[in-house]
């Protein structure tokens, strides 16, 4: 029996608008009702979350958690505790957002409790706002984060090429290893080395005495390969890219309109 489900958020448990539907509610607060744990496992802040987790039924509850900012902080949801965090270094930081500064791209600077934009764009602060994502403007003098808690840089373009391009100049200028991942069709999202959603999903599953061939992990993207690859039983949902199909022990024939239901229906509550 798994007794941990770690969902991914947009395009995975949420619709394309942000909405969620339904029977990803309904499914999710049985699974819940029936003691196995419910993790969203986010690239996003836990605070743009809250809303959601209120609708899980999850909202300020002891004994449940996030994992946000691709692995970045695990986070218990009575009273937002931060179990655990993985910042960048200033330095690095720094250095990312001064290569990112290369290229036509929108960047995000995300601290633990805040964003910061730098070169906004229109569709970008659209698609953020269903999100739920509020966030500020910067004119790109970096040294206003030299006191804060980075816990990661990412490039906004909707051209893959300039995404694939500018994962290729951080890797290649900054010094220091850093982990580049790709998400939601649209960034390149730099973490700390060693940092993503599969090393954190097994971190709670440790502290919760739960091993990895009990948990459930559910995707859709590139930055959801590590947890898929880590987790027991692996799931990509229909919309799902071809690499996170491939990794994925079961596909389900639903996207992310309901495609949690079904995963939960078929292989945890069955």
């Amino acid at each position: 029996m798994y007794r941990m489900i770690t969902s991914d958020l947009d395009e995975t448990l949420l619709r394309a608008d942000g909405s969620i539907s339904a029977a990803n509610i309904a499914a999710v607060k049985r699974a819940t009702q029936m003691g196995i744990k419910f993790v969203p496992n986010t690239g996003r802040s836990f605070l743009s979350i809250q809303p959601l987790l209120r609708r899980l039924g999850l909202w300020n509850q002891p004994n449940q958690y996030v994992i946000s900012y691709n692995g970045g902080a695990i986070v218990e949801n009575w009273g937002n505790h931060v179990l655990l965090s993985r910042e960048l270094p200033y330095e690095v930081a720094a250095a990312v957002f001064k290569v990112l500064q290369q290229f036509d791209v929108a960047i995000h600077v995300y601290t633990l409790r805040g964003l910061a934009i730098y070169h906004p764009v229109a569709a970008d602060l659209a698609y953020l706002k269903t999100r739920g994502v509020s966030a500020t403007t910067t004119r790109g003098d970096f040294s206003q984060f030299q006191l804060g808690r980075i816990m990661k840089v990412i490039a906004m373009s909707p051209s893959l090429a300039v995404r694939r391009a500018a994962k290729a100049a951080v890797e290649q200028q900054v010094t220091q290893p850093v982990t580049c991942t790709f998400s939601s069709d649209r960034y390149m999202e730099v973490n700390p080395v060693g940092v993503d959603k599969g090393q954190a999903t097994l971190a709670l599953g440790q502290r919760l005495g739960i091993s990895p061939a009990e948990i459930m992990g559910i995707g859709d993207n590139a930055n959801d390969l590590a947890m898929l690859e880590q987790v027991g039983c692996a799931v990509a949902v229909q919309n799902a890219s071809a690499a996170a199909k491939k990794v994925a022990t079961h596909v389900t024939t639903a996207n992310f309109e309901s495609g949690v239901s079904e995963a939960i229906d078929r292989w945890v509550l069955n």
